[in-house]
């Protein structure tokens, strides 16, 4: 990998990893179309190290207000019960802050456990380009229904332990590239009648435990492979993550302006025609269904 493709995979994951079109998905068809082939599961988790940076940038003050509050209930602020040191205090007013870290945590469960279990696949079998115009044709329709029927009521302080669960489970149907980890996300959250902006808001806090431990679990196994035949080099994947983390935090501002006024239906549109697109050059025999060994 030179470092053109780099850079052009770096910016093909920024400007895809937040929105609801999945950027795994695009990540291996624009390695197709390169002629490079498959960048591979490990180069797009690593890669995503750098749009999640972007997300603890641009929600530092949420963070480190939800951290302190978190510390501050732990410590027995409001008592020493189990339900204090949560943030729910006997006969007092919930800590939010607190409690959106517990949920953070809790929705983060399902991904790291369905990831362990199902590794080998998501790193080869569900990497089928096949496979993967049918999630982004499906999900896109899934998002869609979800966009119309969602109440679109709920604010994120009405998150409650049940829900945070919900999410997680939500969020690891991206374990499949085309699903989306925002799209997920945001599809559940939409259908547990969560307005669009706090869906949105939660999949990016969500997104951090589960991304960062993808990537750095990623980084720690293929530090001896960067660069043999087929990997990309460790130079290449370090422009394309710095890349995709400038890029990233330029998408986050637009996007969450976008969600807060307009539907999903442009995505839904796009994760369509990118479905049709996919199965047309794989029946045209342009780009290869499975990655190379």
């Amino acid at each position: 990998m030179g470092a053109g493709e780099a850079i052009l995979l770096g910016l093909v994951q920024g400007l895809t990893e937040f929105l609801p079109v999945s950027s795994s998905a695009h990540l291996r068809i624009v390695g197709e179309l390169t002629g490079h082939g498959d960048p591979g599961a490990a180069f797009t988790a690593i890669t995503q190290l750098g749009t999640e940076t972007a997300v603890i940038l641009y929600f530092r003050r949420d963070i480190a207000r939800i951290v302190s509050a978190w510390w501050h209930a732990l410590r027995g602020a409001y008592g020493t019960d189990w339900r204090s040191r949560a943030g729910m205090p006997p006969g007092g007013d919930k800590d939010h802050d607190a409690l959106m870290a517990w949920f953070i945590a809790l929705g983060s469960v399902p991904i790291v456990v369905l990831g362990l279990l199902f590794q080998d696949s998501i790193e080869h079998a569900f990497r089928n380009l096949w496979l993967v115009a049918l999630t982004l044709a499906g999900f896109g329709l899934v998002l869609g229904w979800a966009d119309k029927v969602g109440t679109k009521r709920k604010p994120l302080e009405d998150l409650a332990a049940p829900d945070a669960v919900k999410f997680g489970l939500w969020q690891a149907l991206a374990l499949v590239p085309g699903v989306s980890r925002s799209g997920g996300t945001i599809t559940g959250g939409l259908l547990m009648g969560f307005t669009r902006e706090a869906a949105a808001r939660y999949s990016f806090l969500l997104a951090i435990p589960a991304v960062f431990g993808s990537g750095l679990f990623q980084l720690a196994k293929s530090v001896g492979d960067f660069g043999t035949a087929g990997t990309p080099g460790f130079g290449p994947t370090v422009l394309a993550t710095l890349v995709a983390f400038v890029v990233g935090y330029l998408v986050i501002i637009v996007f969450l302006k976008i969600v807060s006024t307009f539907s999903y239906k442009p995505f839904v549109y796009y994760r369509l025609g990118l479905a049709a697109l996919v199965v047309l050059l794989l029946v045209t025999k342009v780009i290869d269904a499975n990655p190379a060994s």
